[in-house]
């Protein structure tokens, strides 16, 4: 790059990583071909340093598949308030691993990452990460019930292990739990006569899906573990 004293290699990570603008436009791919009459512009604080490899956390809208809403994951839906400090370029949303499924009806916190350490944490451990998610449900329930949805249910032939439940509201219940398969907790509800009327998690260990409006993403911090 005659901008800059560096290495064709050097060039392609300047790029990918969003530095290098052509007529005031960031342009992150490498084989983007220039006219000699455009302007090309480096930032004073380009750097060489790899692209790191990215955890994305969607909040999922309802009725979307989760494989289906990585489609909602580019720099227009990025959340103002991400405070990573990772700035997004295209590399991000490429080669993403959907982590964590949930049912298409639900809505919440779901996870697309890069990163090998992510991915092996959230399958191997998938069955040992507590999961908090809401239910809106219609109907009512006995403290007995209550006492039974917290530990007294079998599934698929197997005794539920103790699970917290307790009334957020008159008609949302919060769960907490572990080694929840998809459409546990709506199968849950209806053996003490509550409909789900709706299903949306909000937090996959200690990460919080916290402020992310419907539609939105925003990076896993470096502090953050689930």
């Amino acid at each position: 790059m005659a901008l800059r004293s560096c290495s064709r290699t050097e060039a392609e990570r300047f790029i990918e990583g969003g530095w290098v603008r052509v007529d005031g436009k960031v342009v992150d791919v490498p084989q983007f071909r220039v006219g000699d009459e455009q302007r090309v512009e480096v930032d004073a604080a380009a750097s060489a340093a790899p692209l790191q490899l990215v955890t994305l956390l969607l909040h999922k809208p309802a009725g979307v598949p989760y494989g289906d809403a990585q489609r909602l994951l580019g720099a227009a839906s990025h959340a103002p308030q991400d405070a990573s400090g990772i700035r997004p370029v295209k590399r991000h949303f490429d080669q993403l691993v959907a982590l964590m499924p949930m049912l298409e009806e639900a809505a919440g916190l779901a996870v697309y990452s890069q990163d090998p350490r992510i991915m092996r944490k959230l399958t191997e451990d998938e069955r040992t990460i507590e999961q908090e998610v809401i239910a809106q449900v219609a109907g009512t329930l006995e403290p007995a019930q209550l006492a039974r949805l917290a530990h007294g249910l079998t599934f698929n032939g197997k005794p539920l292990p103790p699970v917290k439940v307790s009334w957020q509201n008159e008609t949302r219940l919060r769960f907490a739990l572990k080694g929840i398969a998809p459409g546990q907790v709506p199968w849950m509800c209806e053996q003490v006569g509550l409909r789900v009327e709706g299903l949306r998690r909000i937090r996959i260990g200690r990460v919080p899906m916290a402020q992310l409006a419907p539609g939105q993403w925003r990076y896993l911090q470096a502090g953050e573990r689930f």
